[in-house]
């Protein structure tokens, strides 16, 4: 069962850039902070954060090579400090640039085209991932991603944000309970769920963020993991908008 709604949401994440309504560009900067909503009622809850990721991605319209290694030759002026790679083969063809900031985040800036058609599908992606979400995170966060995602994207990226992580006190209350009262502290009607014993997954929508897609007709924008590995055994939860990228 596991198996099978990881496989959904896998799928999930590589149509849903279709589905998902992103707002305007950088005026209105709320998609950002909606990694900042899901670490405050985490913490809120006493869960420990050991790993959190946005994940930002456009598709572009190229109308030759050329202009794709336009645009990396630009991306690699105003990135100059990053580590930039080069690979292709018969399907697909990437240039990567990485970065590690104080060994507390890793960036990456992918373009990536695939090579294996008549129309070639050109995407822009850029990933910041963490362990622990500091002090310095959410500077950074509030001060600086803006202007950085204004220097890579050229109007609407899809937006991806989650956080994992564990209770740090045994949970005294049933798994559907902890999951209830999570929906209740981000505002959230459940959509749908999968309850298992040790496990349950929850879709949802909540006012609380932006971005959106659409599942069996309704909007959803929220998805809750949470799992427990037997009496007495710590509690993991995974939290994503609009839906969970980390594998938990």
């Amino acid at each position: 069962m596991k198996r099978n709604w990881m496989a959904f949401i896998a799928v999930v994440v590589i149509i849903g850039v279709t589905f998902v309504q992103a707002g305007e560009k950088f005026a209105n900067t709320k998609n950002m902070h909606d990694l900042l909503s899901i670490v405050t009622v985490l913490k809120g809850e006493n869960i420990d954060i050991n790993e959190w990721s946005l994940h930002a991605r456009e598709k572009i319209t190229a109308n030759s090579p050329e202009d794709i290694q336009d645009l990396v030759r630009h991306l690699q002026n105003v990135f100059t400090d990053w580590t930039w790679e080069i690979n292709s083969d018969s399907e697909k063809w990437e240039a990567k640039a990485s970065k590690t900031s104080n060994q507390t985040m890793e960036e990456n800036i992918q373009i990536l085209s695939t090579l294996t058609d008549q129309n070639p599908q050109t995407y822009i992606i850029y990933e910041i991932q963490g362990k622990n979400f500091t002090r310095k995170t959410e500077q950074f966060i509030k001060e600086d991603l803006n202007a950085l995602l204004s220097d890579i994207f050229r109007e609407k990226p899809t937006i991806f944000t989650c956080v994992k992580g564990d209770f740090n006190d045994k949970i005294i209350t049933s798994l559907p309970f902890t999951v209830n009262r999570l929906l209740d502290k981000f505002e959230a009607t459940e959509i749908e769920s999968l309850k298992e014993t040790d496990f349950i997954s929850t879709s949802a929508y909540s006012p609380k963020f932006t971005n959106e897609l659409t599942t069996n007709n309704q909007d959803m924008n929220l998805q809750l993991g949470i799992r427990t590995t037997g009496l007495g055994a710590k509690t993991t939860l995974v939290v994503g908008t609009p839906i969970i990228t980390i594998e938990y």
